[in-house]
């Protein structure tokens, strides 16, 4: 038997029972779609969906394991034209009092643990804000439209050969080099 609390966004950890795994589903409507668009700055936000379950691991853990799925509208790196990506992506999340993030003193340095799973354990879990941050990590960093390249610019001083990408690579001097002496003619 499970809990349901199914669009419940956040549920108290103080109420969540060992024994029973807690489902939920989560499906925003168009208002809160927009905003969520708007905070990651994406041109346009379809059919998010948020769902799976929250289990008790070992005495204080939590393990959440969700499926995300969304459709995403970015503008193109290239042409700024609106990019649509479909996102399916698994989602799981480990909560624990013993992850607690400590506060780093600014600059200073901080090691990304191992496990990218882990998350701080407090006095609630919030599926809203599992699901967003789920989200922007699995936008594209790069969203290209079929088609779109980059032309190449080149710049040079009057009188100089601008510089090419085939000059910077590493034979391209001695490909010159061999050219400008000439190969031997093989009989």
């Amino acid at each position: 038997m499970s809990q349901h609390p199914q669009n419940t966004r956040v549920i108290r950890v103080a109420d969540l029972s060992a024994r029973r795994p807690v489902s939920f589903d989560l499906a925003p409507d168009a208002a809160e779609m927009a905003r969520i668009s708007e905070d990651l700055g994406l041109l346009g936000l379809r059919k998010l969906r948020f769902r799976g379950t929250l289990t008790a691991e070992g005495r204080v853990d939590w393990l959440l394991q969700a499926d995300l799925g969304a459709t995403v509208i970015q503008p193109c790196v290239v042409t700024l034209d609106p990019v649509q990506t479909r996102i399916d992506e698994p989602v799981t999340r480990r909560f624990s009092p013993d992850a607690a993030l400590e506060t780093p003193e600014p600059g200073a340095e901080i090691e990304i643990p191992e496990d990218d799973t882990l998350e701080p354990l407090g006095s609630e879990i919030d599926f809203g804000r599992v699901m967003v941050e789920a989200l922007s990590l699995a936008l594209p960093p790069y969203p290209r439209r079929d088609g779109a390249e980059l032309g190449q610019l080149t710049v040079a001083e009057e009188g100089v050969a601008p510089l090419q990408d085939e000059d910077t690579k590493p034979f391209a001097a001695l490909a010159r080099l061999r050219d400008k002496l000439g190969k031997p003619d093989e009989d």
